[in-house]
Formats: C-alpha cells, structure tokens, sequence
C-alpha cells in the first residue's frame, strides 16, 4: 500500500493528497487544492518526486494550485474529460467566490472508467462516479480509496451545483464504492477518513434516513 498524506488545506477546507510510493521516494499529488506553497514545502520536506497530478474533479477547490504543481514539477495533469468544461472554465470559477485565477494548463491524459494508473508496484483503478460532477472520478487503491467529493463521513457531495445530480450520485457510490470491501478506508475531499462499511451503516443517505 502507498503512503497516504492527507494535506488539509484552503478556505474550502479542501484535503490534498501525496502518495508515496513503497520506495519512499516516487509520489502523485491529488487534488492540489489552494496553498500550493504548502504542497510544495512538503513535497520538498519528504524529498518526493512528483509523477503526476490526478484530478478527481475540477471544482475550484480541488484544482486550485494545478498551475503552480505543474509549473515547478512539470508533471502530467490526468483529468476524467467530463469535467473539461468545468476545469477551462477555472478563472470564471474563482471569479464567483472572490479570487482572480489565470486559466489552467491544459490536461495532459484524459482518464477513463478502469483506467489503471501506476504509482510504483501499486495501480489504482479508476471508477467513474458522476453526481457531485459530471466527471468524478474515484481512485481505488489497496485497501483504500480517494474518493474526492463523492462520499464524506456521514455525508455525500453536494448535487446543486451545475452538472450535479441526486440520484446520479446515489448510484455512483452504490456502484462504484459500496460494492468494495467494508475494511476498505475511504480518504475524501473534505474532512476526516471513514471506511465503507461504516458509511454503509450509518450514513443517512444510504441508509435510507435520509432522501434527496
């Protein structure tokens, strides 16, 4: 299993992640959200080097610091092509909660449904998760998953933004999650760590408690 650094960050309280590879050395950043100086200073404090930047979706908070990671890494960006538009439409994004953002570069890869993505001797396999964003993503690795805003301790990501959908998220994470492990440890996009059999259990929009 890579190492898993979960890096809380930004206004939003967005989590950034670094995995690691086995040699302690190899590493891919997810979801660089808004202090990118801080991703940065602990990329260099762990002396990391960055192989990729994989993107679970292109809300602002999750994509906020791609420029700055790919200017000073030069790592690929890997981006699900249904959150394109979302993703070009960056500086727009920024501009409705107060920030002045110039655009993004351009993904490198576009990733698809089954996708296997290597970190070292590890692949993460890609599940295509629709609701919170038309192109979520969730990457499962071993024994965990990053689930970016798909699923949260004791909630969900939210469906009222533009490309949102209830039901749609529902499905995804019956499908695409609850279909893995309980033991499986779930690492989202905001707050703490769950597991899949505890959401199973207790979160009200799976248990039925609670229904959109």
């Amino acid at each position: 299993m890579a190492k898993v650094i979960m890096i809380p960050n930004g206004g939003f309280a967005q989590n950034c992640y670094l995995l690691v590879a086995a040699d302690g050395r190899r590493a891919v950043i997810v979801d660089p959200g808004e202090e990118s100086d801080t991703f940065l200073a602990r990329i260099e404090s762990e002396q990391l080097e960055i192989e990729a930047i994989w993107l679970t979706h292109a809300h602002i908070d999750h994509v906020f610091g791609v420029g700055a990671i790919k200017e000073a890494t030069g790592a690929p960006i890997y981006l699900h092509p249904a959150d394109r538009v979302l993703y070009d439409a960056m500086p727009s994004q920024a501009r409705a909660f107060g920030f002045q953002v110039d655009p993004l570069p351009p993904p490198d890869h576009e990733l698809a449904h089954g996708d296997r993505l290597s970190l070292g001797e590890e692949q993460l396999e890609v599940r295509f998760a629709p609701g919170h964003s038309p192109g979520s993503v969730c990457l499962v690795g071993d024994g965990y998953v990053l689930a970016g805003d798909v699923l949260f301790q004791g909630s969900i990501g939210r469906t009222d933004l533009p490309g949102g959908d209830f039901d749609t998220l529902i499905s995804s994470i019956r499908e695409q999650l609850l279909t893995l492990p309980d033991e499986t440890r779930v690492f989202s996009g905001h707050g703490p760590p769950t597991t899949v059999g505890q959401e199973r259990r207790t979160n009200p929009f799976l248990t039925g408690q609670f229904r959109g």
